[in-house]
């Protein structure tokens, strides 16, 4: 049995997910099938290619809804994780089906995908989590930026976060597939240390150093929200918490930034505010009027490559807005 793996490209926590679902489906699904990975970005127009999914099975995880009759499995934990209404109702028709049910499965209240699947497929069909319980802790923390504060979400000393830093890096399309199995084979400090993952590191560390001068150089930071603009540079997987550890009074920040196929508006909140979290602007909603989502603190619009002027646009109304609505004052 072949089983095609999509998940959320370039993302700790879509990579965690990807490896998690695998080890649940060996043990509890199918012993002896073959697993393969693609990844899956938000980009502007169409998401999925339907011929790609070709596996006797396929599987969706920490990424938005499909209504292909060839997807199997589904799994996310995103706010804004339905394309249109018409999606949220074939979903809404899958939940009342008996088999559909038990593979495809939503719950935005929590913090990261992985975390999710675990007890989901846990309570579903008895997976023991326990062995992977590390791996489900870093993605809490990675994807719900749990960091105890925003220097040691920058200075990056765990292995997790060295990790996060290479998957939001590579710009080679084998290297996440050949990582994600490791993930839930043995402690993320191992994982780091292969040669096919260390190797990468160093260079990727200098880059990251530098990302820090060149967004400081940047900023922008006026009644609590932060913009900047490194659509020249080669820099859309720079680490989203520079802002706040540069500008750590700020609420909001919003950065654009370009690689091959999108121009891309990021949009999020500190995770270290003291602002009311009552008084604070859902971002996901904001970036769903321009086509994009996320969560309610952490969002993106993406835009075609060749749309920078839209883009900028798009993060001018919505920094104006923010700055509007600083809930510091």
């Amino acid at each position: 049995m072949r089983i095609r793996v999509f998940y959320h490209d370039k993302c700790f926590d879509g990579a965690c997910s990807a490896s998690l679902f695998t080890r649940f489906h060996r043990e509890c699904i199918a012993a002896g099938a073959d697993y393969q990975y693609q990844g899956l970005v938000h980009r502007a127009g169409a998401l999925f290619n339907e011929k790609e999914f070709d596996g006797d099975q396929n599987a969706i995880v920490d990424f938005k809804y499909s209504t292909s009759p060839k997807v199997t499995w589904w799994f996310d934990h995103h706010q804004s994780a339905f394309l249109t209404p018409q999606d949220y109702q074939h979903y809404l028709d899958c939940k009342k089906d008996s088999d559909c049910c038990k593979r495809k499965f939503l719950d935005a209240n929590y913090t990261s995908c992985t975390s999710y699947l675990a007890d989901i497929v846990k309570a579903e069909y008895g997976f023991d989590a326990a062995p992977v319980a590390e791996l489900i802790h870093w993605a809490n923390i990675v994807d719900g930026a749990q960091y105890e504060s925003a220097a040691s979400a920058v200075e990056m000393a765990a292995p997790a976060m060295k990790l996060t830093l290479v998957i939001e890096s590579t710009q080679d399309p084998a290297f996440i597939p050949r990582l994600i199995p490791l993930l839930t084979e043995m402690p993320l400090a191992e994982v780091l240390s292969q040669p096919f993952v260390a190797e990468l590191l160093p260079p990727l560390l200098d880059r990251h150093h530098k990302s820090v001068e060149l967004i400081r150089s940047r900023c922008e930071e006026k009644n609590g929200t932060i913009f900047f603009d490194v659509t020249d540079q080669p820099l859309e997987g720079y680490n989203k918490f520079i802002p706040y550890y540069l500008f750590p009074q700020a609420t909001y920040s919003i950065g654009l930034s370009k690689s091959s196929f999108r121009t891309k508006v990021s949009v999020g909140s500190n995770p270290w505010t003291k602002a009311d979290p009552s008084e604070m602007v859902n971002l996901a909603q904001i970036c769903e009027r321009y086509g994009g989502g996320g969560h309610a603190r952490v969002g993106a619009i993406s835009f075609e490559p060749d749309q920078a002027e839209r883009a900028r646009e798009a993060a001018a109304e919505i920094v104006a807005e923010l700055r509007l609505k600083n809930p510091m004052g």
